[in-house]
């Protein structure tokens, strides 16, 4: 058959270790057989970011914008040992975070639920979604050691000159500090995501801070979210029979375990980080989840909610036989070329972004999965294979239903 043509570019972002090497197999397999793929690369992968000194990563999110659509694949954040391990001439920031930044979107986050793979909570019906925001907090944050005896203090300068300074600790031996910030601007577009969202998939709600203790900080969020909602959104709730409500975050963690699913729930930055795990942990495996950046403007990138999979790499490079789930990854390009269809009004882009999603749900649901999934599953007489094997099985179920 012919090969599916596209219009306009998507932005690949390339990323580490054993998801770049998945990246090229879906690639290879899954996706240059069937499409003229049109891309627009970047290589985000720790050695070309650190030669760039990080000026691709700010280069693939401002071709976002242009583009509209971007697919990322798992990157490293570099921690010491990686400085080391890299040669890195500094410890450069997520690179999640520096896109989130460039984009102000939020991170919608939710598992890849298919048969044979029950969450572990036994009352979960529907999916989850997280909400994740994509700006600021201990991801922008800035941090010391502090040698020994002094006074730490937060200080704000206004553009007069004039300053408002609150203590932070008076220090009498070495310790440690962070500062963190967010933006009003960006806590609205965040509040108003979550509720569009809502509204177009017609689920609840739920936002979940800590502002008994962190009384400013928190508190402005949980303000600024009832704002937007009662201005803007709350008659739509109303109409349409869905909820918002706002709740402590410890409580929302014991609601959660007793819930049925099927609402959203809106996180701060590094809670959305955590829980999205959790719940992709609780249904099956963090290689079963879904994540997509979605700003008030209109840019979405696609990518996979789990890191880079370094141990199955350091096996990869020794020889050795690897049996990585590729799910997530995949369905960050059928994501991605949904939305390039979609926008582009390529109805074959966007029937082919479906069926290769089936294909890989019905490949696992007929028995053939990697042993992550193989060790969980409650189907029998499975067949567990390596990363490379589980990619060809997918693509052998979409050759039969194109």
């Amino acid at each position: 058959m012919d090969k599916i043509k596209m219009t306009t570019p998507l932005v690949e972002m390339d990323g580490d270790e054993m998801t770049r090497i998945l990246w090229q197999m879906i690639k290879d397999e899954l996706l240059y057989p069937f499409i003229d793929l049109n891309t627009e690369y970047y290589d985000l992968g720790l050695e070309h970011r650190n030669e760039t000194d990080d000026q691709v990563t700010i280069d693939s999110a401002e071709a976002t914008k242009k583009y509209g659509v971007a697919v990322k694949c798992a990157t490293i954040t570099p921690n010491a040992a990686r400085m080391t391990e890299y040669d890195l001439k500094e410890m450069w920031k997520s690179p999640n975070g520096t896109i989130r930044a460039i984009l102000d979107g939020t991170v919608f986050r939710a598992p890849i639920q298919v048969k044979g793979i029950e969450p572990k909570v036994s009352c979960w019906k529907k999916p989850i979604t997280i909400a994740r925001h994509a700006y600021g907090d201990v991801y922008k944050g800035s941090e010391m050691k502090v040698p020994g005896p002094g006074k730490v203090e937060l200080v704000y300068t206004a553009e007069d000159g004039t300053e408002v300074r609150e203590l932070v600790h008076n220090f009498t031996s070495p310790g440690i500090v962070q500062g963190m910030h967010n933006i009003n601007n960006s806590i609205e577009s965040f509040a108003r995501s979550c509720f569009s969202y809502a509204i177009d998939t017609k689920q609840d709600l739920w936002f979940a801070t800590k502002d008994t203790i962190s009384k400013k900080y928190d508190h402005t969020f949980k303000d600024i979210f009832q704002e937007v909602f009662d201005a803007e959104y709350k008659e739509k709730f109303d109409e349409l029979g869905i909820e918002y409500f706002y709740t402590l975050i410890d409580d929302a963690v014991a609601r959660v375990m007793r819930a049925e699913g099927g609402f959203i729930w809106a996180c701060k930055n590094y809670d959305g980080d955590v829980m999205s795990d959790m719940i992709s942990s609780a249904c099956g495996s963090l290689a079963m989840m879904t994540s997509v950046l979605v700003s008030p403007q209109g840019y979405y990138e696609y990518e996979a909610a789990h890191g880079t999979v370094q141990r199955h790499y350091y096996k990869h490079l020794a020889g050795e036989e690897t049996s990585t789930n590729s799910v997530a990854t995949i369905f960050a390009w059928t994501g991605a070329l949904r939305k390039r269809g979609e926008l582009d009004g390529i109805e074959e882009l966007m029937t082919f972004a479906d069926k290769l999603e089936k294909a890989t749900i019905d490949t696992i649901e007929n028995g053939t999965m990697t042993k992550d999934l193989a060790l969980i599953t409650s189907l029998e007489n499975v067949n567990a294979v390596n990363s490379e094997g589980f990619i060809k099985a997918v693509r052998a179920t979409l050759e039969e239903m194109l």
